[in-house]
């Protein structure tokens, strides 16, 4: 009977995982890696990488373009929308990340139930304090908005929140 219910679990994770790494019809192109942990010390398993594409974001990791020289900051708004749709795919009964931009960052870089991370734990807009920061450097704002919606927000090129030149999806 244990065993049973042990390939029961194991048959419903895998089936769980097809479902969430599947592609919908209109959704960005999901891939996954593993990361590789901070030392070798580290005994918990390796989270993976969960990267979204949607034209026009270039091909290629979604870190790489997140806050590119080429880029612009509704671009990277674009961009976190878009990991944050691939979140939700995810974790359907919770919705959102919640939190402040420090718990929500950190989920999105694998300390989450599924140990998935959404974005490279040292992707270069986290700042030292653990926060997704804009192109100015600057912590982004996370507004929930429901379970299902967020509004995102950067400060703009003046670094002060709630300013005519902030950028908000």
């Amino acid at each position: 009977m244990k065993r049973l219910a042990v390939a029961g679990v194991s048959l419903a994770m895998v089936a769980a995982g097809w479902l969430l790494l599947r592609p919908a019809a209109d959704a960005p192109t999901v891939a996954a890696e593993a990361v590789e942990p901070a030392s070798a010390a580290t005994s918990s398993p390796r989270p993976f990488v969960i990267e979204t594409t949607r034209d026009p974001i270039p091909s290629g990791r979604v870190g790489a373009s997140l806050n590119a020289a080429d880029g612009t900051a509704a671009r990277d708004l674009a961009i976190l929308q878009d990991v944050l749709g691939a979140w939700r795919r995810l974790a359907k009964d919770t919705g959102n990340p919640v939190g402040t931009n420090r718990e929500i960052t950190a989920a999105l870089t694998g300390r989450n139930p599924w140990r998935l991370a959404f974005l490279p734990p040292d992707h270069p807009a986290i700042n030292a304090g653990g926060e997704l920061c804009d192109r100015w450097g600057t912590p982004l704002f996370f507004h929930q908005l429901g379970g299902d919606r967020m509004e995102l927000r950067s400060s703009g090129p003046d670094r002060q929140r709630y300013t005519d030149d902030d950028i908000v999806l």
